[in-house]
């Protein structure tokens, strides 16, 4: 499954990994070097990256895929708000919003 931005088809990621169980969601990117693709974690509403090894991007979306919050370059050892219209946060590595313009309001799509 790929990411897609559906305003400018943009490729956000070529692989998802998806985090929808509670231990999977508490885990998230925790112990990894790096990122490659996109881990959507889900229900989210904020985030932390208390441990991480590395910077990331982060999207935060509606149920309907909306960004309502798009965040670059997020250090380790920091945490977002709580967002509480967020259904998910999509992860991604540091400079992915900026290479595909993406910015809230955007709409993304998960493709096979």
């Amino acid at each position: 499954m790929k990411l897609v931005n559906r305003r400018n088809a943009a490729v956000l990621a070529e692989s998802v990994e998806r985090a929808t169980t509670v231990f999977a969601r508490l885990r998230g990117l925790l112990g990894r070097d790096s990122l490659s693709g996109a881990l959507v974690i889900e229900p989210c509403t904020s985030i932390h990256t208390f441990f991480m090894k590395f910077a990331i991007d982060a999207a935060f979306l509606t149920a309907e895929g909306r960004v309502i919050r798009a965040i670059s370059a997020i250090r380790p050892w920091r945490a977002t708000r709580i967002y509480l219209s967020a259904a998910k946060v999509v992860e991604l590595p540091a400079g992915t919003l900026e290479r595909t313009r993406t910015t809230e309001g955007d709409v993304l799509a998960f493709e096979l």
